[in-house]
């Protein structure tokens, strides 16, 4: 137990089991509002462990480095954007406002880049669907937010719409002809007879969506969810839906023929009348699917 105030006092801090070694100085000067520098002001009793001396505070230790080093040098840390957030957290708690404004700045500035970074934004896009025979080929729009927006018949062919939310927009017959919508979101959208030739789809999240007729040769389905849409007369003709999710959709009447299934979960889905002639089946999920009147010559089981 200590109240000692001497500027120049070595400080042992035990945060969450991990040892620290400072001064209070440090401590206190660069941050004289924060929680720290009241603890150790001198005007506080500080219980120690009577053995080793180490003053101990029930936080996570595992970011605390950074706080002592911004306390030093007064630099924010150099950080992938998931401990950013973890380390604000810290200091928000320690109140170390100075290192809570630098922290924002860079997520600020972060975010302000990846904006300049796409070519056009949600209100461009609504600006030009007021027009007739809008295009985007071969534009950049990934990250945007363009849910709910009628986008019917608008041409985003060779676009890159990695990240794209397109929630509940209707884009019946929207041509997507070998865009990069990687990780795009099309959950409860309207898709019909849209053409996805070529597309890579790959990790996309279309559950829910209306895909009716819509062209899908060639295209790269690897991991997306399919999960209850309905693809009714869908041409899947060479698709790679390679751990792709398609339990409960419509499948009837689709074009399968040389689509990859491996370990493609095709549960509960209805495949009636869809053809899936000489199409490799060993390693596809079809518990509970229907298969009444599909075209399975030649198909491998």
């Amino acid at each position: 137990m200590t109240n000692d105030s001497d500027s120049s006092s070595l400080i042992r801090l035990n945060i969450g089991g991990k040892k620290f070694c400072t001064t209070i100085d440090t401590l206190t000067q660069r941050e004289p509002d924060s929680m720290l520098a009241a603890m150790f002001s001198g005007r506080h009793t500080l219980f120690q462990d009577p053995e080793k001396g180490y003053v101990f505070l029930d936080r996570d230790g595992k970011h605390f480095r950074h706080i002592l080093n911004w306390l030093r040098d007064g630099v924010v840390p150099t950080l992938k954007d998931s401990k950013y957030t973890e380390v604000l957290r810290e200091a928000e708690y320690y109140q170390l406002l100075g290192l809570i404004d630098g922290i924002h700045a860079i997520l600020n500035k972060k975010k302000e880049d990846e904006e300049l970074d796409t070519e056009l934004t949600r209100t461009d896009i609504i600006k030009c669907i007021q027009s007739e025979r809008v295009r985007f080929r071969g534009v950049n729009l990934s990250g945007l937010d363009l849910s709910k927006l009628d986008l019917s018949f608008v041409d985003f062919s060779y676009a890159c719409l990695r990240n794209v939310f397109f929630s509940r927009a209707n884009l019946h017959c929207a041509k997507f002809k070998d865009v990069d919508a990687e990780g795009a979101i099309f959950l409860n959208a309207t898709l019909r007879e849209c053409e996805f030739t070529g597309a890579n789809l790959r990790g996309a999240l279309l559950a829910g969506a209306n895909l009716q007729s819509a062209n899908l040769q060639d295209a790269c389905l690897i991991n997306s969810s399919f999960c209850q849409a309905d693809l009714r007369s869908a041409h899947l003709q060479n698709a790679d839906l390679t751990d792709a999710n398609l339990e409960g959709a419509i499948l009837e009447g689709a074009n399968l023929k040389g689509a990859k299934l491996s370990n493609t979960n095709l549960k509960d889905a209805n495949l009636q009348r869809a053809y899936l002639r000489q199409v490799n089946l060993r390693d596809t999920h079809l518990e509970g699917a229907k298969l009444d009147g599909a075209n399975l010559l030649g198909a491998m089981r």
